[in-house]
């Protein structure tokens, strides 16, 4: 059994962590940290987990134990975090948090449709963003065909989750039922990592992402739409995507038009493509919570410990 801690455990992304970990059949939950939630049952925040497991929040750190751990801290937490508990030799890391999506301090970016054999030979995973894994799945074969030219504009709309558990102005939910919002029009912080890593498929692309992210009146998932120049026409676009995707455990192209539903509570991205005149519109749907964080670190610690790569995620969409 692969033992894991799991460190920042009261948020909304913990959660969904601790129900995939303890349901995993190949990892035991050791221990989950949480300052705020010491002592407390785990069910007592996350209350869906209320009759999987009787384990509660510890406000003590040992990791001479485990064999995995979950960073699930705020981010710019994970290097106070190390500069307080040394990591022990053959430890391996999954960082939810940003700090390290840059590839620095010898972590492998967590994204596996890019760089899944990197990930197999990885001590340390950065786990990327939400917004960034919905756009760069929907990217990734463009770039890596190095087709990606002129503007890219890109609108993503994602749920309260995303902005986390404490309530704040534009997460309750008078604010927020029946309302739509833009917020970071062009700044968010995921576009650093998403232009790095194009920049690393495509060297020398030129093309400008132009990015809109957006509030949603829904809890969870991620529906992005990216407009881009293209001179494939209808049929090779679908099949550079499908063919760029034919080995991928969790990302499938669809050809029919998608919706948010056939990914809300699955680790998986849809994708779907359409060409107008010399404009490829594509679509990209994801879960922000698994797919777009904890769905995605446990299928990177699968490929770390080299078990199948569906272990422990074949959760159906809540469609209805």
């Amino acid at each position: 059994m692969i033992k894991a801690g799991i460190i920042g455990g009261a948020g909304y992304t913990a959660g969904e962590l601790i129900r995939i970990l303890v349901n995993h059949p190949e990892v035991e939950l050791s221990f989950v940290h949480s300052e705020s939630s010491a002592g407390k049952h785990l069910y007592e925040v996350h209350e869906g987990l209320f009759g999987d497991t009787d384990k509660c929040f510890t406000d003590t750190v040992d990791l001479s134990g485990i064999n995995v751990l979950f960073l699930c801290s705020a981010h710019g937490k994970s290097g106070e975090f190390w500069a307080a508990h040394p990591c022990p030799e053959g430890l391996k890391v999954v960082d939810l948090a940003q700090d390290y999506r840059d590839e620095s301090n010898g972590y492998v970016y967590g994204l596996p449709e890019w760089q899944r054999d990197k990930i197999q030979g990885a001590s340390k995973v950065a786990n990327p963003g939400c917004f960034a894994t919905a756009i760069q799945l929907g990217l990734l074969p463009m770039a890596a065909a190095g087709l990606l030219e002129g503007d890219v504009n890109i609108t993503a709309i994602t749920g309260s989750t995303g902005a986390g558990v404490k309530p704040g102005a534009t997460t309750h939910f008078s604010w927020r039922n029946n309302n739509l919002s833009s917020y970071k029009v062009f700044t968010h912080q995921h576009l650093i990592e998403i232009n790095r890593n194009i920049g690393l498929l495509q060297p020398g692309c030129e093309a400008s992402l132009n990015f809109v992210p957006m509030r949603g009146d829904f809890a969870r998932g991620i529906f992005a739409s990216i407009t881009l120049d293209c001179k494939l026409d209808a049929e090779e676009a679908v099949a550079l995507y499908k063919e760029y995707y034919a080995d991928a455990a969790f990302t499938f192209v669809s050809d029919s038009p998608i919706d948010l539903k056939q990914v809300v509570n699955t680790n998986k991205c849809i994708i779907a493509l359409e060409k107008h005149g010399e404009k490829l519109v594509v679509s990209s749907v994801i879960d922000n919570l698994l797919k777009g964080a904890s769905g995605q670190a446990v299928q990177n610690m699968n490929l770390i410990f080299g078990i199948p790569e569906k272990t422990g995620l074949k959760l159906k969409a809540s469609a209805f």
